[in-house]
């Protein structure tokens, strides 16, 4: 049974703020007791950030789907999941929460709330980064959504938690953490100049996946269906 608007409204709002306020809080902190060392930074900052995203989708998953990212709900209204009317809503909704994850890490880390990034996240190598990583999670959302929807939090928080490592960006692949995090001068920030094409290649790269999903799978959903007609016409 799917709760009301309002309900799954509230439910993406809170979980895009917990983990924005994730992925910036711990990244202060590691920032601030790690004494330079940029790896044991990017580390720390990774393993909270993958931490969060599962009990994130555990935690809101039945309520709203816990898409916490504008290109999983433009895939799931692609893939008939999420009506086109909500789609806008869930959308605008993450970047409030997304925008008030940021605030709630400064303020616990008596910061100024907002602070315009300065930290520059430009170049070919990184938007292709951005695109790859967000093609790599709509792939993994996807395919473990139909094959083993149990497993799904734990496959983007691990696969995030990877991504990080192994794109030149550290896989920001969500809309809604680019434009919070634009609004913090601290380890997790990018300059607000970045933000545009960052964005664009997170929704071409999650388009692609969930295009390419949608014809990896169109002969399932075929037999899907002839099994359903086959049961009806038996009844």
């Amino acid at each position: 049974m799917k709760l009301s608007l309002p309900k799954r409204v509230v439910a993406e709002f809170l979980g895009t703020a917990f983990l924005v306020a994730a992925v910036v809080g711990s990244g202060i902190m590691a920032e601030r007791l790690s004494g330079g060392n940029l790896a044991l930074t990017l580390l720390a900052n990774t393993i909270a950030t993958g931490a969060a995203l599962v009990a994130l989708i555990l935690a809101f998953g039945s309520i709203s789907g816990a898409h916490l990212n504008p290109v999983v709900s433009l895939a799931d209204a692609i893939a008939g999941r999420l009506a086109w009317g909500e789609t806008p809503i869930y959308m605008a909704t993450q970047v409030l929460g997304g925008v008030a994850g940021t605030i709630l890490a400064h303020g616990m880390f008596t910061l100024p709330l907002v602070s315009f990034s300065l930290h520059a996240r430009s170049g070919p190598a990184q938007i292709l980064s951005e695109f790859v990583a967000t093609f790599g999670l709509l792939c993994v959302i996807c395919g473990c959504s139909r094959s083993r929807p149990t497993a799904l939090p734990f496959a983007v928080g691990i696969y995030i938690t990877a991504a990080y490592w192994f794109t030149a960006s550290t896989s920001f692949a969500n809309p809604a953490v680019t434009i919070a995090r634009s609004l913090s001068d601290t380890f997790a920030g990018i300059r607000p100049t970045d933000v545009v094409p960052f964005v664009i290649a997170q929704f071409a790269g999650g388009l692609a996946a969930a295009f390419l999903f949608r014809w990896l799978l169109v002969d399932l959903r075929s037999s899907s269906n002839d099994v359903v007609l086959a049961q009806e016409a038996a009844e």
